[in-house]
């Protein structure tokens, strides 16, 4: 399917209404790629994993309103915590499904494809920030249905392979003697800090990053961020 315009002004507009400045904000589809320069370089995204899937990004002018909300009574609130909100209520405009964690990156690429829609942040005193979506799957921005059709006629000859899909909680090195004196109740050191994202594998090849969950009383994976097919190959 295509994502409505007015289903993506309604994603746009609840990542506004979140977001701690002066003045009310109202979102204003485009925007001047010269205006934002390098500060999309600093960006607040986060995936939705779901029905449908996108990529989000908000870049906020005012930092020292972001710093401001955030205070500095405890280290446990950030910036990204002041912007969550914003950005999961974008997510639920979209629709059903699960927000990986925040960061903050260079969102440039994402700014700049042209399957990305862009929605001006305005102020009282003019462009507070910029919000920016990108539908993955079916629901991209642009996708024809030709092509889609013809992507999912190919993909239905292989939909009955079974493939490996593995969760590496990280690696290590060791040595044959090391290994061998391992006992019950040792310790091997992983090449990660603790909480830090679990890599999904499809086949041996890097597709995902994910949070190890209970489900049951069964370990299960929770994905936060699908990787680009550019992203999979490095």
């Amino acid at each position: 399917m295509t994502m409505s315009q007015t289903t993506l002004r309604s994603a746009a507009d609840a990542a506004a209404a979140l977001l701690p400045t002066m003045s009310a904000l109202r979102a204003v589809q485009g925007y001047d790629r010269e205006s934002i320069g390098d500060r999309a370089a600093k960006a607040t995204v986060a995936t939705l994993v779901g029905s449908p899937s996108a990529d989000l990004a908000l870049v906020v002018l005012d930092q020292n309103a972001i710093a401001a909300a955030a205070g500095d009574d405890s280290p446990l609130v950030s910036a990204l915590d002041i912007v969550r909100p914003a950005l999961e209520a974008a997510s639920a405009a979209l629709g059903t499904g699960v927000l990986g964690m925040s960061r903050t990156e260079d969102a440039s690429a994402l700014f700049s494809d042209e399957d990305t829609v862009v929605f001006a942040l305005i102020g009282d005193t003019g462009t507070a920030g910029w919000f920016a979506v990108r539908v993955r799957e079916h629901g991209t921005i642009g996708f024809s249905t030709r092509s889609a059709d013809s992507v999912v006629g190919k993909l239905s000859r292989i939909n009955n392979v079974e493939m490996a899909l593995t969760v590496e909680i990280g690696r290590t090195r060791m040595s044959v003697r090391d290994v061998l004196a391992l006992e019950p109740g040792g310790i091997i050191e992983l090449d990660r800090s603790a909480g830090a994202p679990a890599d999904v594998l499809l086949n041996g090849r890097l597709i995902a990053y994910g949070e190890v969950v209970v489900v049951d009383q069964d370990y299960a994976v929770r994905i936060t961020q699908i990787l680009d097919v550019a992203d999979g190959l490095d």
